[in-house]
């Protein structure tokens, strides 16, 4: 199914292998939070979405682990940011904004973390919605509008 979205919204994205359920098991154990269903079954589908100019739309499973885990535990991202601990990072615009889950709220749909401001706001109403947008766009003017 999830294959099927990202096609038709870019046949020129490129997919990756599938990851098996160790991988999952991996991010959950690093990070001590469950990975929403959508993302858990597009991982299990491909492992990370590239879109046009090779924008990661949705990261591999061990970069989804070791950036959330260096979010949270970054001394300096303390400092600067609010806490990342409510958020699950999964792809971004390849300019420096995140794009998220909230981890406690399947219902939040995809927000974005604006890096230079530190914003955190609601862009998509799920991944499919997310896919769609930010694979038919040409570049942030999906989001920035919303």
């Amino acid at each position: 199914m999830w294959i099927e979205v990202v096609v038709s919204a870019c046949p020129e994205a490129e997919l990756a292998p599938p990851v098996n359920a160790e991988a999952i098991s991996d991010i959950e154990r690093r990070l001590g939070d469950s990975v929403p269903a959508d993302l858990r079954a597009l991982l299990f589908e491909t492992d990370g979405v590239l879109g046009e100019y090779a924008l990661d739309v949705v990261w591999t499973a061990k970069r989804i682990a070791e950036d959330n885990a260096r979010f949270r535990a970054d001394a300096s991202f303390a400092e600067l940011y609010q806490p990342f601990d409510g958020l699950l990072f999964f792809g971004d615009n390849g300019g420096g904004d995140q794009f998220a889950f909230v981890v406690d709220d399947p219902r939040a749909g995809v927000v974005v973390w604006e890096h230079e401001t530190d914003c955190r706001r609601k862009v998509a109403d799920g991944l499919a919605d997310y896919l769609r947008q930010i694979l038919s766009s040409d570049g942030d003017e999906w989001y920035d509008q919303r």
